[in-house]
């Protein structure tokens, strides 16, 4: 979140906002590719590194079959772009790795900075599509360049891992409980911290990464692992046996035998007719020992040993007793039997307890249980959910759109990789049910659509496909998030709670054909008439003409 205090900057003119460091310390300048630093001496030989130019980031395909995508990763962007510098030490780097760099170069990249950059993005956490800018990047061609393998690498995976969670917060419907789990399979230490982050924004609801609790203030959510509970030999071993109780009135001073009796209750009972037996006792020394160390957070893993025979009833017989002294058990991971326990022992609200799966679980296995009629509560996700098992990459790109105000154009022989020329303005455009219709590009210096007036939408490269759309709400989607250290009137940074927020929203704005699994509908996006003619008139211009023999 953007800090508020001010500093003065180097000029001494205007005041500017602080804006707190890159949450990875190894986001600097030199998280590069080399390219990006020859092309900046390049430009600085040919004395074309102060030319104004604008670049485009955006991606060709939505991931994972579908057809939306999750826009995650703008905060740290802007991080980076205010703490842009390089030390004496990179910069020495770097003319090392530049063969006959000349020193006037490495005085040059001494006074680099983003003072005269500016930014225009999509507002992170909302629903995007193929081919719309998320940012528009504005400054010195040399400087911009320097930023492109930044922002690809600190956007692309935020944006899929976002789309990711988003996803499995949709099959998993909205009552359900999501937790990630994933901090010990995630690639890096910077792949957990990012999956918890942004598997968050995607509709998460806590994770299990202590340190991404700390840094973002996203909920957390644990228990124990199979090792606590085989590292119990008997009840023997509990030596501290007291408990006090909820209200604080009273103590039972040895809670393993109020277990032990419990249990045989249980056991007991006519109705169950023998169904619960012999348990393990280890089992059930490691479920008391955590029930007295956390009476009013007791959530046990029943599935070390059996499940039904003694995972379940160990696990009911602490919750019983954790019940006559006036706590109340969190539930279990796996199956429940507590239901039994409500109508047998007449225990109101037993039944009622989470019900937690977490086992190698991914968006189409939680669609299967729903298939089936689960009564799972919480699903713990973890390796398919932070790796992205099912999409490698979300494959974004950064192209030049317009340098000294004259636009340029990326061509190929394959139609999905030309890039559509100069600085843009983009707006959602909404029909009479309030969902979104389409997405248009239009010209920077044309006309915006207006409420009620009929307008033409175009595909960029298909002739044939166009369609007249009547707009009962437009929204501009390109806001001012940077705009260099001038202290000018630009989008604040908002806090993770407030993104999230809007990731959910939109999500459940969007139409129900765009978002479901199979063979969604595809969201349209588009150009206006005038940009569309512009397109073609240019591609003809650059393409090279052939010549028969």
């Amino acid at each position: 979140m953007e800090k508020t205090k001010e500093k003065v900057l180097n000029d001494g003119k205007k005041p500017g906002r602080v804006v707190d460091k890159p949450t990875n310390p190894m986001v600097t300048p030199l998280l590069n590719d080399l390219y990006q630093f020859t092309m900046a001496y390049a430009y600085w030989k040919a004395g074309k590194q102060s030319e104004r130019s604008v670049f485009d980031l955006y991606f060709r395909k939505n991931p994972f079959g579908g057809e939306y995508t999750i826009f995650a990763g703008l905060e740290e962007c802007i991080k980076f772009l205010a703490n842009f510098t390089l030390t004496d030490e990179e910069i020495d780097f770097v003319r090392d790795s530049l063969p006959g760099c000349e020193e006037a170069f490495c005085d040059y990249l001494r006074g680099l900075d983003c003072s005269d950059i500016e930014v225009y993005a999509v507002s992170e956490g909302s629903v995007v599509f193929p081919k719309v800018p998320l940012l528009r990047i504005e400054g010195p061609v040399a400087v911009v360049q320097l930023l492109e393998t930044p922002f690809l690498n600190l956007i692309n995976y935020a944006s899929l891992v976002a789309t990711n969670a988003a996803r499995h917060r949709f099959v998993a419907g909205k009552s359900k409980l999501l937790l990630e789990f994933g901090a010990r399979r995630a690639q890096g230490p910077d792949g957990a911290i990012s999956a918890s982050k942004y598997c968050y924004l995607g509709g998460f609801d806590a994770t299990s990464n202590v340190a991404a609790g700390k840094l973002f203030g996203i909920p957390l959510r644990g228990t124990h692992s199979h090792a606590f509970v085989s590292s119990f030999m008997s009840l023997d071993e509990i030596v501290d046996k007291a408990l006090r109780s909820s209200d604080g009135k009273t103590i039972c001073e040895d809670f393993v035998s109020l277990v032990q009796t419990c249990l045989a209750k249980i056991q007991n009972s006519s109705s169950l007719s023998g169904i619960f037996s012999e348990t393990n006792k280890s089992e059930l020394a490691a479920f008391t020992s955590y029930a007295l160390a956390f009476p009013s957070a007791f959530l046990a893993l029943v599935d070390t040993y059996d499940v039904m025979k003694s995972g379940i009833p160990n696990f009911c017989a602490v919750a019983l007793a954790l019940n006559e002294l006036g706590y109340k058990a969190v539930g279990i991971r796996l199956d429940s039997g507590s239901s039994f326990v409500e109508r047998e022992l007449n225990v109101p609200g037993f039944g009622k307890m989470i019900i937690t799966a977490s086992n190698d679980l991914n968006e189409e296995t939680v669609d299967a249980l729903n298939k089936q009629g689960h009564e799972v509560d919480a699903f713990g996700i973890g390796t398919n959910l932070v790796t992205c098992y099912s999409q490698a990459a979300l494959g974004c790109v950064f192209k030049l759109v317009e340098i000294n105000n004259q636009p340029r154009i990326k061509l190929s022989e394959d139609v999905t990789k030309v890039s559509i020329p100069c600085k843009k303005r983009t707006y959602r455009l909404f029909g009479k049910e309030g969902y979104p219709l389409v997405d248009i590009m239009t010209g920077e210096n044309e006309p915006p659509p207006k409420v009620g007036e009929r307008l033409l939408c175009r595909h960029p490269f298909n002739e044939s496909k166009r369609a007249y759309v009547v707009p009962q709400r437009v929204e501009e989607l390109l806001k001012c998030y940077w705009r260099g250290n001038a202290g000018e009137a630009r989008e604040e940074l908002e806090p993770l709670k407030e993104i999230r927020n809007r990731c959910i929203k939109q999500l459940e704005n969007m139409r129900p054909d765009h978002m479901r699994r199979l063979n969604p509908t595809p969201y349209k996006v588009s150009v206006s008439a005038k940009l569309y003619d512009f397109i073609h008139f240019l591609w003809l211009n650059e393409a090279p003409v052939g010549e028969l023999h």
